[in-house]
């Protein structure tokens, strides 16, 4: 096999919610987890990345053992590989980074067992493993993803027309998503609930006509999860304060945290990122785009050269 029939396989990093659209709203990012793999006697996994590094590198390695499982499940068996592994994906926070390794293994379970599953299946297989349908919708189709799961059932409506000018700024300090989860109450009264939907549907239609400043106050009015995981990401209250004065409309948790995503007026984003970086001096501070590709897969499966 050619060096350049290696497969290689491309996933985004995702944020969700974006405030309001709580397990429903995805938007893809331009980080990505990338996955070169190779014919080998044994499975074999490489990490390129110094906080992969603690993962397994046999099978039972995550992407690969979740890759076996959706071969299995179409009586398929992979063909043992080197897969080498870099990734630009923060773990743990907020940023969809086990999304993408799902994501990932589903792309190299489909091109290794020529599964030949259409982007609708693999965002179905994906949403039923991860538990929701955006960060995984987002790394899938990218741009911006709006998706509803009932049961087994996923669908999803993607917009790749939205133009975004974004900042992530990323603690050092993981927060794990079970930990934030578990702060979110267990219920919520019916009127309240019914205020929450109405916020999430603005913010949608503000993101879909361009009405910045109104996508900025419905991701500030959200009911759903920041109220209650503020006393777990302390620099959010922080960054709502300031972020608006220096140029960003909206700001947002990512996804469970503890990332914080600010959405910013065309031009600014320097000039937010020089006045956060001040008030912010242990954070990482990173300008990102929409990712308008989602998962990108090159090159053979090896059972057909």
């Amino acid at each position: 096999m050619m060096e350049s029939e290696m497969l290689q396989i491309k996933v985004p990093a995702s944020t969700a919610n974006l405030g309001p659209g709580f397990d429903s709203i995805g938007l893809s990012l331009s980080l990505y987890l990338e996955l070169q793999a190779s014919p080998a006697e044994k499975w074999e996994v490489i990490p390129l990345s110094e906080e992969l590094k603690a993962f397994p590198a046999d099978e039972s390695n995550f992407i690969i053992a979740t890759a076996l499982q959706v071969a299995k499940q179409y009586n398929k068996e992979l063909p043992p590989c080197r897969v080498t592994v870099a990734s630009e994906i923060p773990l743990a926070r907020g940023l969809g980074s086990s999304a993408s390794a799902i994501v990932a293994a589903i792309e190299l379970a489909d091109a290794l067992g020529e599964l030949c599953l259409t982007k609708e299946e693999k965002f179905i297989i994906a949403t039923n493993m991860e538990g929701h349908p955006d960060n995984v919708g987002a790394s899938i189709f990218g741009g911006l993803v709006v998706g509803c799961q009932l049961g087994e059932e996923a669908d999803v409506e993607v917009i790749h027309s939205v133009d975004l000018e974004l900042l992530a700024i990323i603690p050092n300090e993981e927060l794990l998503t079970k930990a934030a989860r578990d702060v979110l109450p267990a219920a919520m009264p019916f009127a309240e609930a019914v205020a929450a939907g109405a916020v999430s549907n603005l913010l949608v239609a503000a993101l879909l006509t361009g009405n910045d400043k109104l996508a900025g106050k419905m991701m500030s009015l959200d009911k759903y999860h920041q109220p209650y995981r503020k006393q777990l990401v302390p620099h959010l209250e922080l960054i709502e304060k300031e972020a608006p004065l220096l140029g960003a409309y909206g700001v947002a948790l990512s996804g469970a945290g503890p990332t914080v995503l600010c959405f910013i007026e065309k031009g600014k984003t320097e000039a937010v990122k020089a006045g956060l970086q001040k008030l912010l001096p242990g954070m990482s501070l990173l300008p990102v785009e929409m990712d308008k590709e989602g998962a990108v897969v090159k090159g053979k499966s090896y059972t057909s050269i």
